[in-house]
């Protein structure tokens, strides 16, 4: 069966399930959000974000995590995605200090205020998960 063959319902099936193994619940409470005012955008998140691309198999989710928290921080005004996507890269093994580093790193094309709010969000969900000091 190739990926043509794949229903909507298999579709969003297996990005849910791919969606779980990386966010945990807080992937499962953003498409929740939508349920009542937005619930297409829910499902092609899910269908399409992680069944059809983040399930590829050509990056490990680690790599997929990093690309991720580099266009968040660059894009800037994502605070709540980045918010998730920085639980999710500690769930796929990524450390703290990795993830700060990315941020360093992210600072010399994106500039400091959009990294600094980055490193403001990590340092949230990492008090709230009991890894802060990180240095």
């Amino acid at each position: 069966m190739n990926d043509s063959d794949i229903t909507r319902d298999e579709r969003f099936a297996r990005g849910k399930q791919v969606l779980d193994s990386i966010d945990g619940e807080a992937g499962g409470r953003v498409i929740e959000s939508l349920a009542d005012i937005a619930p297409e955008l829910g499902h092609q998140i899910v269908a399409w974000g992680f069944g059809d691309i983040y399930a590829r198999p050509d990056l490990e989710p680690q790599q997929r995590q990093l690309v991720t928290l580099g266009m968040l921080t660059a894009l800037g005004g994502c605070e709540p995605q980045l918010e998730v996507h920085i639980g999710a890269s500690l769930n796929v093994g990524l450390t703290p200090r990795q993830i700060v580093e990315a941020f360093l790193h992210a600072s010399v094309y994106c500039g400091f205020p959009r990294a600094l709010n980055a490193v403001g969000v990590a340092r949230r969900v990492f008090a709230s998960r009991g890894l802060l000091p990180v240095a």
